[in-house]
């Protein structure tokens, strides 16, 4: 019989899992959607998911903070920020696809990969936060 410690770690570690299965489903879904829109030559649907789950990592760490518009109990947090940012974000993507544009000549392209990826993802990042911060959205 587990006791009440590990039965909170076992809430924990299967909010990360669940928020990470459906974070990694839909980082698959949007990634093919992207292409078949943008075309692949460009790492477009990574850019796309990295400033999307800024946005939302930046909104809900503001917007659930125990003195926050919307506090959100402990394994709440867990599933959305690391569990389904965490699957649905693609850092290891960018940096393998930002090395690819390098590994094919064409270095202004991986520096405008870089570029974008990083100042968006931290506009959307401060931007989630303010609206977190707020209650702009489901407060």
């Amino acid at each position: 019989m587990l006791g009440a410690i590990e039965e909170t770690m076992m809430g924990e570690w299967l909010s990360v899992a669940v928020g990470g299965a459906v974070g990694s489903m839909l980082r698959y879904g949007t990634g093919i959607l992207v292409a078949r829109w943008l075309g692949a030559a460009f790492p477009w649907g990574t850019l796309i998911i990295n400033i999307a789950g800024s946005m939302i990592i930046g909104w809900f760490a503001a917007a659930t903070l125990p003195e926050g518009p919307l506090a959100a109990h402990n394994d709440m947090r867990l599933l959305v920020m690391t569990g389904f940012c965490g699957g649905f974000t693609t850092f290891s993507a960018f940096s393998l696809q930002t090395l690819g544009l390098l590994q094919e000549g064409a270095p202004v392209a991986a520096l405008v990969n870089i570029g974008l990826s990083v100042g968006l993802c931290l506009a959307a990042v401060a931007l989630g936060w303010m609206i977190g911060e707020r209650a702009w959205i489901f407060g």
